[in-house]
């Protein structure tokens, strides 16, 4: 996804947040990021997995009406 990001891009990133939220409520801003990120995945993770429970229930239910 961000294979093409370079080392230059990511400091200048980091340099703008710098300035535009101050060293006191960056670190707290980035760690409520952090959370957000990973709350993001679990729910990914989450659906995912519910995905394909579904699919293979449905799976389950056709291969009993083939047998029967």
């Amino acid at each position: 996804m961000f294979s093409n990001i370079g080392f230059t891009e990511i400091l200048m990133v980091g340099v703008i947040a710098l300035v535009l939220f101050g060293p006191d409520k960056l670190p707290s801003m980035l760690k409520m990021f952090g959370k957000g990120m990973k709350e993001f995945k679990k729910a990914m993770s989450d659906v995912e997995n519910e995905i394909k429970t579904t699919i293979d229930t449905e799976i389950a239910k056709e291969e009993n009406k083939e047998t029967k």
